[in-house]
Formats: structure tokens, C-alpha cells, sequence
């Protein structure tokens, strides 16, 4: 893999840039945007940009999402401690005795999930998972007023630290916020595959934000493109793990992208998903379906909007998303962004008409 494409990974994924303070992240999306098409965005923060091809329309939307799961500060304690509300889906188990970072205006201020220890808990409670209410970020302050003076106050947003790395297997590379730097990655690459590619149609690459929290920069970046088609690139779930069923995951990493066949948000467009599965068997682009039962993806806004989109979502499967470090695998990304290319290439305006006739 290039030195560029590792270098990508790296900005995208340890900047930071939870829901609703995506400006870091956003930055770096606009850096490497740049020179790939005109730029657009929206008033919520969502940035992109659009390659003009043969014909304006039909308007093909690829689209990641900016923002990562993370906290909101919430209160310091009498004695210096952080409350926070989680952005984003978080499972308890994974928070404790990971290092954040709260962003003051100052910035960056290192800190540390913390909980009462077990050595104190009894029986019953060593049984239960924690609730958020009951885990705390400790800074090091000695009190509230303490905490205040290192520029700390309510309204901070708070970021997992870890760093981008190839792991021995180099084609399995861990970092946080591969939900969703992978599909702000993958827009990048699509949008510089297409740029001495002749594609009938005009393809907008985009950049969502608070994405984990409701789809809401989806929603407004597709009142700005008015997409014929959506596609949101967005992480499937590793089921190659020790205790996964079958049932609940099925998707293995280095084996193809995840055409979700439902996730919580959205059933993808028929015509249009066998229209992707078409491409990838004649371009022989390995690839893996697979479902969520919870949680939804930006297409779930995108094929809502207007008189309806057809839409659908092409993942990476990852192993613990909604953590502080997940794993990737590298041909999983670049076939990603092989079938995006194709698939783009396909759809010509008679195409498109043909998905909705």
C-alpha cells in the first residue's frame, strides 16, 4: 500500500472529531478534497466535493461520515472529577481504563475512564456491567476549582486516544474511528480514481457530521446534492471473533466489502443492490452481505429524501467498532473502493431510470 494511503489513514483517524465537533477532522477532509472536485458542503459542517463527469445527472452521492463516537462534558465534581453524556453508541465494558482527551479551548487535556475498582465490589455487582452514570474521567484535578483553572468547563467534547497502526499481519491496520474515517478515506480514493476516468453522470464524494447521533449532516447534505443515487460507505460489524454466531455476524475481514442486505435505518434499493452485486461478480471484486438489526446508516436519510433515492450501503467489516481501537483490513478498503469506481462507472442516466421505472 502506498505511503500516501497509510498517511490518509493517519490524519483521518487520530484527529479528532466527535458529533457535533467534527471542525479538526473536517480540516483534513477538506485538505485532501482538494484538487478532487468542486467543493460543497452545508451550514451543520458537511463537506465534499463534486466531480463533474459526461452529464450533470444523474447525480451519484458516496458518502462517509466525519464524526466518531466519543463524549460530551457534562459537569466536574466538588473534587475534580468529569461526568460526561456518550455521543454515540457505547457499550460500558469497552470504556474502562482507556485514556481521552478533552478538547478545552486551550487545548488537548489527558485523561483516563475511571470506575470504583474491583477489589471493592461485591459479588453481585462484579456479576454487573457498569452504567455510564457510574464511570467518571479523572485529569488529575485536585477540585473543581482546580479542574476550572486547566481551562476545563461543561460543553467540552471529549475524544478516544490511539494511535493509527499496521499491525505484524500488515494488511490488518488498527486505529480508532474506523467508524467512519474508512468511508471519508474511501471517498477520497474514489474521488481520485475518477479523476482521469471518463463516468457518465456526476459524482459527489461527501463527508457527513453527527452521523452516530441521529444521521443529521446526511439529511442536510442531501438537501444540497439532490442525489439520483446514495451510497453510504460505513463499517459492518468482524463476525470472525471468537463467540459470534453466524446469525449475528457474517461478515470476515479480508474477505470483500459488506453489501448490508438491512440495517435498522434502511432496506437497500433491489434493483439497485443487484445492480451493485452484478458489477463486482463481472469486475471480480470479492464481497460479503451481511445485516444489522440496530442502528442505521447515512442512507437511511439519503433514500428518504425528496420523491425517494435509491440507496444502499457498501462497508468494511471491522472488528470492535464503537471502541477505542478497531481492526481493518486493507484489501477490504481498496476493494471498497474498486467496486464504488465500477459502479459509478455503470450508472448512466438511462441506468438509473431503469432502477425507479
Amino acid at each position: 500500500m502506498a505511503g500516501d494511503l497509510h498517511q490518509l489513514f493517519r490524519d483521518l483517524t487520530e484527529t479528532p472529531g466527535v458529533p457535533g465537533f467534527e471542525e479538526p477532522v473536517r480540516e483534513v477532509m477538506r485538505k485532501y478534497l482538494h484538487g478532487l472536485g468542486d467543493p460543497i458542503g452545508d451550514r451543520l459542517g458537511s463537506v465534499g466535493a463534486r466531480k463533474r463527469g459526461a452529464d450533470d445527472e444523474p447525480k451519484i452521492l458516496f458518502a462517509g461520515h466525519l464524526d466518531e463516537i466519543g463524549f460530551l462534558l457534562t459537569r466536574i465534581t466538588d473534587e475534580g472529577f468529569l461526568k460526561f453524556q456518550t455521543l454515540g453508541g457505547w457499550w460500558s465494558q469497552v470504556m474502562l481504563a482507556q485514556r481521552v482527551q478533552v478538547w478545552t479551548r486551550g487545548g488537548p487535556i489527558l485523561g483516563v475512564l475511571g470506575s470504583k475498582p474491583p477489589h471493592i465490589l461485591g459479588d453481585e455487582e462484579r456479576k454487573k456491567a457498569l452504567e455510564h452514570k457510574d464511570i467518571y474521567i479523572d485529569v488529575g484535578a485536585r477540585s473543581r476549582e482546580d479542574a476550572e483553572r486547566m481551562g476545563l468547563r461543561p460543553g467540552d467534547p471529549i475524544v478516544p486516544v490511539s494511535q493509527y497502526t499496521v499491525m505484524a499481519d500488515e494488511k490488518l491496520l488498527m486505529a480508532k474511528a474506523w467508524d467512519n474515517r474508512y468511508g471519508c478515506a474511501a471517498v477520497v480514493e474514489i474521488l481520485r480514481a475518477l479523476r482521469d476516468e471518463a463516468h457518465p453522470n456526476t459524482v459527489y464524494g461527501v463527508a457527513t457530521v453527527q452521523e452516530e447521533v441521529g444521521l443529521r449532516g446526511a439529511q442536510t447534505i442531501a438537501n444540497v446534492v439532490a442525489p439520483d443515487i446514495g451510497v453510504a460507505l460505513d463499517t459492518g460489524i468482524g463476525g470472525d471473533v471468537p463467540g459470534i454466531k453466524p446469525d449475528e455476524a457474517q461478515a470476515k475481514l479480508g474477505k470483500g466489502p459488506v453489501i448490508l442486505l438491512y440495517d435498522g435505518s434502511m432496506i437497500p434499493h433491489v434493483r439497485l443492490r443487484d445492480l451493485v452485486v452484478d458489477v463486482a461478480e463481472r469486475e471480480g471484486i470479492p464481497f460479503q452481505f451481511d445485516h444489522i438489526a440496530r442502528g442505521g446508516t447515512d442512507a437511511g436519510r439519503f433514500h428518504l429524501f425528496g420523491h425517494g433515492v435509491p440507496s444502499i450501503v457498501i462497508g468494511a467489516p471491522c472488528r470492535y467498532i464503537h471502541s477505542h481501537n478497531a481492526i481493518m483490513h486493507r484489501d477490504d478498503f481498496e476493494n471498497s473502493v474498486r467496486l464504488c469506481v465500477a459502479v459509478a462507472k455503470r450508472l448512466d442516466a438511462a441506468t438509473v431510470a431503469s432502477l425507479v421505472r
